[in-house]
């Protein structure tokens, strides 16, 4: 088996992505350089490559999906790229020589990657990551959706978005090594849910972490992160999303429970998953003349201006 280790932070932006990877990168893993610089959004930093946000970037782009893209058919764009035999070749070749040892170490580093864009690309790092003879492993944070959408604009558009999301990256990462951390749990003990994954993931990093090292984690995840304590009081979202945003959430959540990652959830999450496939298609078909109405005007594209009103109207008819 590849003694390589490389971990995919994948989860929609405020999930806590930041303060999972920036906790393993504290305790020893290797983000590579140059990072994407720290900002008001995130003074303490991202622990982001700006290599991967920018390929990132370009793909989406490139394939006409959004970072938050209620689409289904959206995972169909972002796949075919895993396919591209160019692009494989481009990943590869940028992630093989970050296993070189770091200055003063002997070993190879362990990588972490992550950006709320890893998501939509996953077949992509993983043929990339065993053509380099390393194991991926993905790393999925669960944060509730109220939180993650907040106040922002459209929440409908963005509740859906993070259904369409957190549903079908489950699916994705099925059968392959992958673990699950509450965000709440992150906080408040930290020690607990990075100490099993540095285990279950064999990381030396977290599992022979000094002390100094892990003084650093508690200096990074600090449990006054949890700003923005939203519920669905704060959301304008109709009922039928609500309800159904609502059980994917506890079914995910139940990812991060020990022995929680099972036959019977998967069989829930997938009939979950289905139900907000034909959601959309339903809302999708009876907002057609609108999208079409959009075009004409040249408004934009309906995934990006009418389809999330028309969704508001179905569901809370």
């Amino acid at each position: 088996m590849p003694t390589r280790r490389v971990v995919l932070v994948v989860g929609p932006g405020r999930s806590g992505t930041s303060a999972l990877a920036g906790g393993l990168q504290a305790l020893g893993m290797h983000v590579p350089p140059p990072e994407v610089p720290a900002d008001e959004a995130g003074p303490r930093g991202s622990a982001e490559s700006q290599w991967v946000v920018d390929l990132h970037t370009e793909l989406l782009e490139r394939a006409n999906v959004g970072l938050t893209d209620a689409r289904p058919s959206a995972w169909f764009e972002t796949g075919k790229w895993a396919a591209n035999g160019i692009l494989r070749t481009r990943v590869t070749d940028w992630l093989g020589p970050q296993f070189a040892p770091l200055p003063d170490e002997e070993d190879e580093p362990e990588l972490v990657l992550k950006d709320p864009r890893m998501a939509w690309f996953l077949g992509l790092w993983k043929a990339a990551a065993l053509r380099v003879d390393a194991t991926p492993a993905y790393l999925t944070t669960l944060r509730h959706v109220t939180e993650v959408v907040g106040t922002r604009d459209r929440p409908s558009a963005r509740v859906a978005a993070w259904v369409n999301m957190m549903l079908h990256t489950e699916r994705g990462t099925r059968g392959s090594l992958r673990a699950f951390v509450r965000y709440d749990d992150l906080l408040a003990d930290w020690t607990i849910p990075l100490f099993r994954v540095g285990s279950d993931f064999g990381l030396r990093a977290v599992t022979e972490a000094s002390a100094n090292s892990m003084r650093k984690v508690h200096q990074f995840v600090d449990p006054d992160l949890h700003r923005g304590r939203h519920t669905w009081a704060d959301l304008a979202v109709p009922p039928r999303l609500q309800e159904l945003a609502e059980e994917s959430w506890g079914a995910l959540s139940g990812l991060a429970d020990p022995d929680g990652d099972t036959a019977a959830r998967h069989a829930t999450l997938d009939e979950l998953r289905e139900a907000y496939v034909a959601l959309y298609e339903e809302a999708e078909g009876i907002t057609a003349s609108t999208a079409d109405a959009a075009r004409r005007e040249g408004v934009g594209t309906a995934a990006e201006t009418d389809q999330p009103k028309g969704l508001k109207r179905l569901l809370g008819r």
